[in-house]
This record gives C-alpha cells, structure tokens and sequence, in this order.
C-alpha cells in the first residue's frame, strides 16, 4: 500500500477483551441432569411421541443438546423426533429449513431421530386479541413437544420477556402463517403482550411437556442450561434474560465513528448482526436517546455461509462489498424481513467493489474528525468480540484499563493491492508476526 493511500486512514491496532465468563463443561452431562429434573417419565408413557423444537440460531453446541434430549426420551421408551422452528427461516419451505439444520450439524444420523420439517400449521385457537394461534403440525400431533431455545436480548423488542423459550412457541412453532400474524399483531398491540397471549394457549393446548433454556457467554460458549417445566416458562425466561443481558459481549468503547463487520447472517443474529451489540436496536441508522453504543457508520464485507444467502439485517448498515449484494439471496432475503416486520433490514445499503472505496466515503461521512483521527473499529461479527481491531484514537484508553490487552503495535490497515481487507483469521497471524515491539 501506497504512503499516499496511508495517510488516509487511521492506524490501527488489535486488542483482547478480559472477559469473566462462567462455561459448562460437560454439555450432554448437564443436559441430562437438566431433563432428570423434569421427571419426564411421570408424563411421558412408553410409545408416545415426543417433538423436539429446534431453531435456526448458531446456538454453541446445540446439536449436542438435541442428540441428548433425544437420548433421554429414548431412555423413556418414548419416540422423539426433531421439528424445525424457525418461522419463515430457510427460504419459507420444508427443504430449507432441513437444510439450515444440517448446517447446525442437526441430522437425523447425529441425533439419532428423525427429523419431521413442514411448512403446515394447524390452527388451534383464536388469542383474546382476535387473531390465529397457528401451530407447526408435526409438533401439534405428538403426543408431547420440547422446546429448545437460547435465550437473549431481542433484536429489536424491549421488555421482561424477550428471546427465548416463549418466543420459540409463537415465531419459531407458528412456522410462515404464525410468525406474519404475530408480527402484524405486535404492531397493533406490542411485543410483551403478543407473547404472553399466544403463548398462554399454546402451553394450555399444545402439551409442551418442558423446555430447555441455554444462556451464553460473552465469547458465545454455553455458559448455563437449565430444563424449565411449563409452567414456569414465564418466570424463570424473565431471570435468565438478566443473566443473559449481563453475560454477553459488547464492543469496548461507546463512541465509533466507523464499524467494519466481516460477517453478518442469520447465524450470528436474527437480524444478521446484533443490534443490541451495534447500538440500533429502537432505529436502523443511529442510537437512541440513551442507548450506547453510538455507532455513526457500519460496513458489512460478507455473509457467513451459515446463513444461505438469507442477508437481512443487511439494511441496517449504511456501506457493504458488492460480493455480499451478489451473494445474496434476495427472495429469502426479503421473505424474512416481511415476515419479521422489518422490511428495512431487507433493503440494500450503499455498495462498493473494495474495502478502500467504502473506507474513503465512510470516513468523509462522520463529521469534523480528520479521517486518520477517526474512531474506526473492525469485528469479525457481533458474537465474535474477544479481540477487536482499533484505530489510535483509541489507544491511550486500552492501554489504561485492566478489562483490555494491547497485542500489537499501531500498524497500518492491511490493505492489498486491489484495496480489500484480509479475512480475519488469516489477518492476525501477520500481525503478531511482526517484528515491532508491543506497545506499553
């Protein structure tokens, strides 16, 4: 690279986040423990069927999780099977959401059961509100179903209930029919108290047998697992989102000019990338009043493969590579965003061939900072945030606190002949290679 195109960007360097993370270490031997404490086998008779509810999310080790479930309800001489629940995820068909759980690793070889995917509901009731309760039809002629969710902050709802065990009997149950009417009725009522209602019939109706609530830590490994009876889906959800909310990772400083992302997909986030993480959970392009952090551009450089071109959330960056419009899958794309009610993480951001034509007009964008004193952070997702790169604007800070480690000297961005920044793993062996000292 050029001293002429150096001058125009900030140097920048790497830094690890010290986080305090709490990890099960034996995952099948927690889950099982977990399910003991359901007395499963009070319920559940010899030969009754059992469907395990399984989402679209990049859940840490869950496909383990659903190999034991099923493991243990075969110990019941009872018959599980897997259901996708996943609402409109996989392109809205069968094929497609099979396929997202085999990227998961959630085959009927490894888990041992089969695995029963279709679009179709039935109907069971009509909520206090006045619209349909839709249900996916396998899970609703078992005999008993298991729901199965990581629970987190929401993307874009606020409340006491967000993401998790309830939510995966409304959206991720309600399969395409159920998640359009849900979301069309939280517009006209709000998050809290669509979940509550539908929720409520479903457990009354739909013999959920228990569930099992997964919390992560902030470098995204599962970090507790706890098997919840029915009745206290509400209550106990409400704890571990507070555990949750307190467990995962966040960038390390508030105030970023620009915000470089390598990879968005449905994997990382239900919308791509998390907005709770970037600080646009309430507005697609700027923090609220009292939201942190404040991010003034985002850049998105690629889709993760997990996500099958699914790129929603892809609107709430203001730059992306053109080779992330172009993979793409646009009709699932806009599927998903109609469906979720938010068709602006649907829609497409300014694109660019290379990381140096984004870099030179989002640094034009930011206000009065001259591009090279410029707060410019750059992340390989929104769960990945143990180590971030940064520019020198943030160096004397991360050099004071004791919840951040230096690991390479201010360098410049490692820009290549055609203007693209190296993928992310490959980017920091270089680094560290280098034979400048660390600073102090």
């Amino acid at each position: 690279m050029s001293n002429h195109y150096a001058s125009r960007y900030p140097t920048v360097f790497r830094l690890r986040q010290k986080f305090s993370c709490q990890r099960v270490e034996d995952v099948p031997a927690e889950v099982h423990r977990q399910m003991r404490r359901l007395d499963l086998e009070r319920r559940v008779s010899p030969g009754q069927t059992v469907a395990i509810a399984a989402g679209s999310r990049g859940i840490a080790n869950i496909a383990s999780m659903i190999r034991t479930i099923a493991e243990h309800i075969k110990g019941l001489d009872a018959r599980p099977f897997v259901v996708p629940a996943m609402g409109s995820h996989g392109g809205g068909t069968a094929a497609g959401q099979r396929e997202v759980l085999a990227s998961y690793g959630i085959t009927e070889d490894f888990v041992g059961c089969p695995i029963r995917a279709s679009m179709e509901t039935v109907v069971v009731c009509q909520t206090a509100e006045g619209f349909p309760v839709h249900f996916d039809r396998q899970a609703f002629e078992a005999d008993h179903v298991m729901v199965v969710n990581r629970i987190k902050p929401h993307t874009r709802f606020v409340g006491d209930i967000e993401s998790g065990l309830m939510k995966m009997l409304l959206i991720g149950l309600g399969k395409c029919d159920g998640a359009a009417v849900y979301h069309r009725a939280i517009g006209d009522f709000s998050f809290g108290q669509i979940v509550r209602s539908v929720a409520a019939e479903v457990l009354e109706k739909c013999r959920v047998v228990g569930g099992l609530g997964i919390v992560e830590n902030a470098l995204d490994q599962t970090a507790r697992i706890e098997a919840v009876r029915p009745q206290e889906f509400e209550s106990r959800e409400k704890e571990l989102l507070v555990l949750a909310r307190e467990s995962m990772a966040r960038l390390p400083f508030d105030r970023v000019d620009v915000l470089l992302i390598d990879r968005i997909g449905k994997n990382i986030s239900g919308t791509g990338l998390d907005t709770n993480v970037v600080g646009r959970k309430l507005d697609d392009h700027k923090a609220v009043e009292g939201e942190l952090p404040k991010v003034k551009v985002i850049a998105v450089r690629g889709l993760t493969p997990e996500t099958h071109g699914n790129a929603v959330g892809l609107g709430i960056a203001e730059f992306c590579r053109s080779r992330v419009v172009r993979e793409m899958d646009t009709a699932a794309t806009r599927l998903n965003g109609i469906i979720a009610g938010h068709v602006s993480a649907s829609m497409l951001p300014l694109d660019y061939e290379t990381d140096r034509e984004i870099l030179d007009l989002a640094l034009g964008v930011i206000g009065l900072a001259e591009p090279p004193d410029a707060r410019l952070m750059w992340i390989h997702n929104t769960l990945d945030l143990g180590e971030v790169e940064c520019s020198a604007a943030y160096l004397p800070e991360a050099r004071q606190r004791d919840d951040l480690e230096v690991l390479t000297p201010l360098r410049e961005l490692p820009l290549d002949e055609v203007g693209n920044l190296p993928d992310w793993q490959s980017d920091l062996a270089g680094q560290l290679a280098s034979s400048h000292p660390r600073p102090s």
